[in-house]
């Protein structure tokens, strides 16, 4: 039992709860710790094995999630089958979701007694590996798969690069400076696409696109789609680096983008930046130029998330402006300032004590309203807000008005998702397998993520992440083999009628039928064991390895079993 601090221990009663475990059939021992998953925690694990020759370990903590891989690692280390392992939820499932103490520690004793009668039938299972096609495929041409295609090439390894643009680079050939330093971005990306360009070890597709991929982590297939031209590649690792795009601020009628003239978005400022040419519609130098922030971000209506960069985007945006012409007034329209990355608090500061002007608003209630001048105005647009910050409702005068769009999901990210079976959230970002212990991996064996297409992020996080991605492969090319899912489907070929189901419903494509024995057969290596064709099959043909009926039985008898007399001792 972990107490996981307060977070458990302060809505269930851990101490009673070990207690009443102590006294059920097979249990040996039964203990509370305020930290499981802490070293102390895992070594009172592997010696309380080894002192009192455990064979079955149960641990009621946080989400299997969280720790599931770190406990089955602890048995491992004292000589048990890390299948010897149940894991109860009872911070999430129990003590965050319920408000009295008494019945979320009955219900942690009932799912507690469950678990207890399942791992009684837990079975030894074996892991099992293959060999590891040294190839690997980098899917996007920006910041990350660039940084990462250099990383593998450099070790020796052959890359295949896609890229769906015609040029490598990726949003950040369109950039001029990068905050908070000023550095030449359009610069440092050249550099690092004329090394990628002559590197010998890396093949790169412009103009192309990820048709179909096949096979399994260390075996893959890909038909690649060319110019109009259809190639067969083969490599054993993937890492997804797609990258972001800007949002269309169009739909935000209040900013009347596309029917106001110069009201432009943020990406199309940059080019002007970067041309060296900050002028008006008529040609003219604006002299107020305002920058409205948070334009498709934080907003229930488009994307709830922050953007992440758009806050220092704009500082800097607006210190180019100010440096263009000295003479202009600066406006930044916010509804939070968050300057995220080492440096960006102090780049903030800086900006705020330079004569540029911030004014905030409310991002729910009532958004900037923009609208053309009048002639007595003396400037081209006027702003309307209702400024937080002094309670008034005020004019900004602006020449140019620069929004700071969002940054969201490419279009065609469902297709990636689909061709490399990784999963996506509900704001289209590819959904890493575990977001604190294993960010850069999916739950796809062989595919990791790279860059902005897993969240918004600045340069050097994105780098830091291809480069971690970079590593992890490389260290499994190094190894020669990769571990495979154990946990998965078997057919028994005597009950099997051939009906196919199985096959249909599988999402990772790993059943497939057999003509000659009339019979569907499992690829190991493909399967998942998400227990799909197991419900489904019609005979009951179907057994998953390590969620058994007679597990899963007994846990549901476990736990109602316990229910019941926590209810009849009320009586």
């Amino acid at each position: 039992m972990c107490w996981c601090g307060t977070n458990i221990a302060k809505m269930v009663d851990v101490e009673d709860v070990a207690k009443e475990m102590s006294k059920l059939k097979h249990v040996v021992l039964a203990k509370d710790y305020k930290y499981m998953c802490s070293d102390p925690g895992q070594d009172m694990i592997i010696q309380d094995i080894k002192e009192h020759n455990l064979n079955r370990i149960v641990v009621s903590a946080c989400s299997p999630r969280m720790h599931e891989l770190t406990f089955r690692k602890a048995l491992e280390n004292a000589g048990l089958n890390p299948y010897m392992f149940e894991m109860v939820n009872i911070r999430e499932q129990v003590s965050w979701v319920h408000s009295s103490r008494s019945e979320a520690t009955k219900k942690a004793k009932a799912l507690i007694a469950g678990a207890i009668n399942r791992v009684y039938w837990h079975s030894s299972l074996d892991k099992r590996s293959v060999e590891i096609d040294p190839t690997t495929l980098v899917i996007g041409g920006g910041i990350a798969g660039l940084s990462a295609s250099l990383k593998i090439a450099n070790a020796g390894i052959n890359v295949f690069l896609i890229e769906k643009e015609t040029v490598l680079g990726g949003m950040l050939k369109n950039i001029d400076l990068s905050f908070p330093h000023f550095q030449g971005a359009n610069e440092l990306i050249k550099k690092i696409v004329n090394r990628v360009a002559n590197h010998p070890n890396i093949k790169a597709f412009t103009s192309s696109q990820i048709k179909e991929i096949f096979g399994y982590v260390g075996n893959f297939e890909a038909q690649i789609l060319s110019k109009d031209k259809e190639e067969l590649i083969k490599f054993g690792s993937v890492i997804v680096a797609t990258g972001l795009k800007t949002f269309d601020p169009t739909p935000l009628t209040n900013y009347g983008y596309g029917k106001l003239k110069n009201v432009i978005t943020s990406l199309e400022f940059e080019k002007m930046l970067s041309q060296g040419n900050v002028l008006t519609s008529d040609g003219s130098e604006p002299n107020h130029i305002a920058f409205i922030h948070c334009v498709g971000s934080r907003n229930q209506d488009y994307h709830p998330y922050c953007s992440r960069v758009c806050c220092n985007t704009a500082l800097k945006q607006a210190k180019q402006a100010k440096m263009a012409i000295p003479s202009a007034q600066v406006y930044n329209l916010y509804a939070d300032m968050r300057s995220i990355g080492k440096d960006n608090e102090e780049f903030y500061a800086n900006s705020f004590n330079r004569d540029h002007m911030f004014l905030m608003f409310d991002q729910q209630k009532a958004l900037p309203l923009i609208k053309s001048a009048s002639p007595k105005d003396n400037c081209n647009l006027i702003i309307e807000i209702d400024e937080l910050l002094s309670g008034e409702s005020l004019e900004v005068p602006a020449d140019m008005v620069v929004l700071m769009v969002a940054m969201e999901a490419q279009h065609n990210a469902k297709e990636i998702a689909h061709a490399t079976g990784i999963s996506m959230c509900g704001n289209d970002f590819y959904i890493e397998r575990h977001p604190k212990l294993d960010p850069f991996a999916t739950t796809t064996a062989g595919v990791f993520l790279a860059g902005t297409c897993q969240s918004p992020k600045d340069i050097p996080d994105s780098v830091t992440q291809a480069n971690a991605a970079a590593a992890r492969i490389l260290a499994a090319i190094k190894k020669g083999s990769a571990e495979v899912e154990v946990t998965t489907a078997e057919v028994n070929e005597e009950l099997c009628c051939g009906c196919q189901t199985c096959v249909k419903v599988c999402p990772y494509t790993a059943i497939h039928f057999d003509p000659d024995k009339k019979v569907s057969v499992v690829n190991q290596i493909l399967c998942k064991g998400c227990g799909t064709c197991g419900s489904s099959c019609p005979t009951g043909a179907i057994k998953c390895h390590h969620y058994t009926d007679q597990q899963i039985l007994s846990q549901i008898e476990g736990l109602m079993q316990m229910s019941y007399e926590l209810e009849e001792d009320l009586l």
